[in-house]
């Protein structure tokens, strides 16, 4: 993990702990001088959900591992570390439209810079995302015109 390491939290597998870990990242990241966590929490929350659900970490006994760095001023580096699945590598799916879930990753990849997964040694599985901290750097204010060729900013 690049950049200045900011904390671990280890969790038990279960779904409780969803929520836990989203404000416990978004604490660290506020202490740290972030600006916008809500983007870092929502991803925490897919990642987390998705280790409890679809690996070994949400079996009896299992836990899962956050860690969280800060890049630079504006964008922060997180892994979600889980005990690893027999056969699931999280992918991006198309649910169903009746389908509560399967849409998680989608967010994702909607609100991170980058993200990835990487084998953590010893049966782990590490999902990485990179996320910016302040909505300017994410879209950028930019003056132009409208249709009638009007300027707005």
């Amino acid at each position: 993990m690049g950049g200045l390491f900011l904390a671990e939290i280890v969790l038990p597998g279960v779904t409780r702990s969803v929520s836990v870990a989203r404000r416990c990242v978004g604490e660290v990241l506020r202490v740290a001088g972030h600006e916008d966590v809500d983007d870092v929490q929502l991803v925490v929350s897919e990642l987390l959900t998705n280790a409890v659900s679809h690996t070994a970490s949400g079996e009896p006994g299992g836990f899962v591992t956050v860690e969280v760095a800060s890049l630079d001023a504006a964008t922060v580096y997180i892994e979600v570390i889980d005990e690893g699945a027999a056969v699931t590598v999280p992918e991006m799916r198309n649910a169903d439209v009746g389908e509560c879930g399967g849409r998680g990753l989608w967010l994702v990849e909607a609100v991170a810079v980058g993200w990835g997964v990487r084998d953590g040694g010893y049966r782990r599985q590490v999902v990485w995302v990179e996320c910016a901290t302040r909505r300017s750097d994410i879209f950028p204010v930019t003056a132009g015109r409208d249709l009638k060729g009007d300027l707005w900013v």
